[in-house]
């Protein structure tokens, strides 16, 4: 137990006592002493005024007695200011707790406690490669999975590979059109990259005969919609003459929006891949040979990018196997009830009585849609794996998609559905601006890689402390800098927030970045080969300075780290704690000389303060997949 948590306990235990009424931890704030005041944790008295009917201070008094008379072990003095309780942790706490734990590379760890977890991460489409934002999914995936790991659950990494539906077809009709038979074997193109460069292709052409159409409505040519499409067209055309009347510029740009939304879907290309869509669902073998060709090409690029930022996946779900479940499903919702079939065949549910709208879960000609496959994929995880909960690693963009997921899965009765979490997290952008698939303006994962170890090499080499090493370490080490460097930048924002990743300024040696705390472990490293720890006795402290106080006090804290970053599900917590930890140590190591320490005793006090520090800084960078190297 952690000390806050074993205060708290032993507060709640006093006041009972003191006062014979049941108290809990709720009925009082702890906090940790300001610097000004003497002491280390502070009670905060107010919230018990008004149930005692009596003054803080004569609270604080009666409560720091106690606790210093039946716990004088952990409490050796108080003082109260103003309504404040601040209790005094005796040095001997503190360099027990040392002595105990320095050498522990497994501290902060909780035993197993027989729960199962699934985080699904990832989940690309096979119409192009992994890009930057799937960098940010990928390490906040596997992060949080090694943080589930760390505090004693079971863990399955999962990732659901998008391997059909019109994004591929999109790039399988392109293909078709220009490849001429090429390969990635043939021109040299890693294969997840040729098969979007072909996705681009596709989405230039749609964007080139969707103006013809939009140029053709702008003339009165409507020749080339009927049926209900020349009926939504005249629709939106008329309700645009009346909104020019008013110039409602709004609610005309939206309404210019669905015209050229309405233009691309009667486009002949569009329909070209709708059309293979449907012949790959009635397994057409000339389709599905090109489907399963193409794929390949992607799986091998996928994972070679996987390798090399170091995801892995304990299963791997595809798509193409689960929507059929997903529709299984959907029949027998409809059977239920729970779901309803239109006019044109296409099949809804209502969900306006729950505060959303009605969501269709398959296409009057029968495809599925983005949803069926989930309810099918929901159920099967469950079935496979009996999981407690299962996390879902999906950008915010995706918050109403997951809300109906779960309302569907408990309309429907399926097992686990009150434990589908969404771990929902922000867009990263660059520095340039969004980036677009369809426009292949997207930052390729692979390319980015390569500019982060040029760029940790660049800087490494300008700071010249690396003449010693071989070729072999410099490359480790400039990857280890490099994608240190970009997995810390993109965890140590909460996942909530939008961000902006400058890959200059992610490296940087002296600031809140992955090389600061690797540079600070390889730093103590360096301390321990000079120093190593030759004595193994108890160290009897009771006179520690402040500094060497504040990095153990730092260094109690790192297994409620690790809770809270479990149960906010936010590796930044973690990213922010082993920073200031290596922004402590460092200070205190610019103060006070471990070898040349005022005596034996101090000299192996602060050695274990080194160690134990490493340590630490190793485990909680191994939780956000990151390396620290034992020199730099």
């Amino acid at each position: 137990m952690s000390i806050v948590n074993t205060i708290k306990s032993h507060v709640t235990a006093a006041l009972s006592a003191l006062y014979n009424h049941p108290y809990t931890e709720k009925d009082f704030q702890i906090n940790q002493t300001k610097p000004e005041f003497e002491g280390d944790y502070t009670i905060v008295m107010f919230s018990l005024v008004k149930s005692l009917k009596t003054s803080p201070e004569v609270i604080g008094d009666a409560l720091g007695g106690y606790l210093v008379q039946h716990h004088p072990d952990l409490f050796s003095d108080f003082n109260i200011i103003k309504g404040f309780l601040n209790l005094s942790i005796p040095d001997t706490f503190w360099s027990n707790l040392l002595q105990e734990n320095y050498s522990n590379a497994a501290y902060g760890h909780k035993e197993k406690n027989g729960k199962k977890v699934m985080v699904e991460y990832s989940s690309p489409n096979t119409n192009k490669p992994l890009h930057l934002g799937h960098l940010r999914n990928n390490f906040l995936g596997w992060s949080v999975a090694e943080i589930y790991k760390a505090s004693g659950y079971d863990v399955i990494k999962s990732c659901i590979v998008n391997d059909r539906g019109i994004h591929i077809c999109k790039s399988m009709i392109a293909w078709q059109k220009y490849a001429n038979g090429a390969t990635p074997q043939s021109t040299g193109i890693k294969g997840d990259h040729l098969v979007g460069d072909y996705y681009v292709r596709f989405e230039n052409d749609l964007k080139a005969e969707s103006q013809i159409l939009i140029n053709k409505i702008n003339l009165a040519d409507l020749t080339d919609f009927s049926g209900p499409a020349l009926e939504k067209l005249d629709k939106l055309l008329i309700a645009l003459t009346k909104l020019d009347e008013i110039k409602d510029e709004e609610k005309i740009a939206k309404l210019h929006d669905e015209i050229k939304e309405l233009a691309r879907n009667n486009t002949k290309v569009i329909a070209e891949a709708k059309q293979m869509l449907l012949d790959w669902e009635e397994g057409k073998p000339e389709v599905i040979d090109l489907w399963k060709k193409m794929n390949g090409w992607v799986y091998e690029g996928f994972d070679i990018t996987y390798k090399r930022i170091g995801s892995d996946f304990d299963k791997i779900y595809y798509e193409s196997n689960t929507y059929l479940l997903g529709k299984s499903i959907v029949q027998q919702g409809l059977d239920k009830n729970v779901f309803f079939k239109k006019e044109d065949g296409s099949i809804w549910i209502d969900l306006t009585a729950d505060g959303l709208d009605e969501k269709l879960v398959q296409r009057k000609d029968g495809t599925s849609v983005y949803i069926t496959q989930d309810i099918g994929l929901a159920l099967q995880k469950y079935e496979e794996f009996k999981i407690d909960s299962s996390i879902y690693v999906i950008g915010n963009e995706q918050n109403y998609h997951m809300k109906v997921l779960q309302l569907i899965c408990k309309k429907l009765g399926m097992p686990n559905a009150d434990n589908i979490l969404h771990l929902s997290y922000g867009m990263v952008e660059l520095t340039t601006g969004k980036m677009k698939s369809r426009e292949g303006t997207v930052v390729d994962a692979d390319d980015l890689v390569d500019e982060m170890i040029a760029t940790s090499q660049r800087l490494t080499e300008e700071l010249g402390k690396v003449k010693d090493f071989t070729e072999a370490e410099l490359r480790d080490l400039y990857e280890t800098i490099g994608l240190g460097a970009m997995k810390f930048y993109l965890l140590r924002v909460d996942p909530k927030k939008t961000m902006v990743f400058n890959p200059e300024e992610s490296i940087d040696f002296h600031g809140f970045t992955g090389p600061f705390v690797q540079y600070t472990h390889a730093r103590i490293k360096s301390i321990l080969r000079k120093e190593p720890i030759i004595s193994q006795n108890p160290i009897d402290a009771t006179d520690l300075l402040k500094l060497e106080k504040d990095v153990v006090v730092l260094l109690e804290q790192y297994p409620d780290a690790i809770e809270q970053a479990c149960s906010e599900h936010n590796p930044s917590v973690i990213a922010m704690y082993v920073f200031n930890l290596a922004k402590t140590f460092n200070s205190f190591y610019v103060e006070h000389s471990i070898a040349n320490a005022e005596s034996d005793e101090k000299k192996q006090l602060r050695l274990q303060l080194a160690v134990m520090t490493a340590n630490v800084l190793k485990s909680g960078m191994e939780l956000m997949g990151i390396k620290v190297p034992e020199r730099m």
